[in-house]
């Protein structure tokens, strides 16, 4: 059974990723099952609230592009885990931007993860590796800030 903070962090891990890095990963999964379209994916727009000073009164933001997509595994993978048609396994993608092809490969992925015979696989194959990478950007990044780092300091003048 997959608990809530577990599906959180893969719909997140997903919903950041390069599309180019999770292509790549999806790529190396093996005969999928078939799935269907609940939801095609589609855009739409999100109000984004602030908070003054970041801990504030709220205020809104803006908008910001999201692309959502809600796919249901096939009779044959819900079939393989005894469940009808109507129990099957749906898997949700929503992600910044306008890319449908990402909001789907993120909800097949949600989906195939929901799954007992393809969570192991997916998760080795697909999340692991786009954490790994997320983690090697962001210690980029801090190498990066830490180079130009300047530091000042206060000289006091005698009398």
């Amino acid at each position: 059974m997959t608990s809530v903070t577990q599906r959180q962090f893969w719909i997140s891990t997903l919903a950041k990723a390069p599309l180019e890095h999770l292509e790549r990963q999806f790529g190396l999964l093996d005969e999928l099952p078939s799935y269907e379209f609940l939801r095609a994916p589609e855009m739409g727009l999100a109000m984004v609230q602030g908070r003054s000073g970041g801990t504030g009164q709220p205020f809104y933001l803006g908008e910001m592009t999201l692309t959502r997509c809600v796919v249901r595994l096939l009779a044959d993978a819900a079939h393989d885990r005894g469940l009808d048609k109507t129990e099957a396994i749906a898997g949700y993608g929503y992600i910044t931007g306008r890319s449908h092809r990402h909001a789907e490969l993120a909800a097949v992925c949600d989906a195939l993860l929901q799954h007992p015979d393809w969570h192991d696989t997916v998760l080795d194959t697909v999340i692991e590796p786009l954490v790994a990478a997320a983690q090697q950007q962001q210690q980029q990044q801090a190498r990066q800030v830490e180079s130009t780092r300047v530091n000042f300091f206060t000289m006091v003048r005698g009398n």
